[in-house]
């Protein structure tokens, strides 16, 4: 069975080298599309089993396009980007993504990842997104003096790498409005006014 892939990039000679890969790997590239809000009517229209995307398309964040698609789809992401600061692995972490690839890393990475997605396997353990979604979930623990709770120390993590409050949601397994709770409790027991200043005190204490 062919397995059919949506490509989100805006750059013409990555999708020429996927198509010739795909060739050669009993997949087919249905689509190439260059804005985030085109992802997921073109999920929708194609019915892709893998989508291939970058962290940004153009001005736009192309990482807010998985979590609005139908995860009946069973669609499996795989993030294949230049822009691999630590905040986009743990907000693809987050988001359920298969794999996060450099475009600078040797293309069998690539192939790899595509089959095993196609394939049904699981995120290998080795993979960037497996370690980072790994310690991610481990409880948070600050300095001995922290007054914050083990929940909101692992809430504060994940403030502190850049992620939104849907996405700590995702990545922890828990309500938005649970995650805004936490942190209103984080910014009131830190005596700070924002995330930012929460994320500053966590670096400062060695949390990330």
């Amino acid at each position: 069975m062919t397995s059919k892939i949506l490509l989100a990039d805006d750059h013409p000679i990555v999708g020429l080298s996927l198509h010739n890969l795909a060739k050669d790997s009993r997949m087919n590239v249905v689509d190439q599309i260059r804005s985030s809000a085109q992802i997921v009517p073109s999920v929708e229209y194609h019915r892709p089993q893998l989508l291939i995307t970058q962290v940004r398309l153009g001005r736009q964040d192309a990482l807010k396009s998985p979590e609005k698609i139908d995860p009946e789809s069973n669609l499996k992401v795989i993030v294949f980007t230049s822009h691999s600061n630590p905040t986009n692995i743990a907000r693809a972490s987050a988001l359920g993504c298969f794999e996060f690839i450099q475009k600078t890393s040797p293309i069998e990475n690539l192939v790899t990842a595509l089959q095993g997605a196609a394939a049904g396997e699981s995120t290998p353990p080795t993979s960037l997104l497996a370690t980072t979604k790994t310690r991610m979930k481990r409880i948070g623990s600050g300095p001995a003096e922290s007054p914050l709770t083990k929940r909101e120390s692992q809430v504060l993590q994940h403030v502190a790498m850049g992620l939104s409050n849907r996405e700590i949601g995702k990545s922890l397994g828990i309500s938005v409005e649970t995650v805004k709770e936490h942190v209103q409790n984080i910014l009131r027991k830190l005596d700070v006014n924002d995330r930012t200043q929460a994320a500053v005190w966590a670096l400062k204490n060695g949390m990330i």
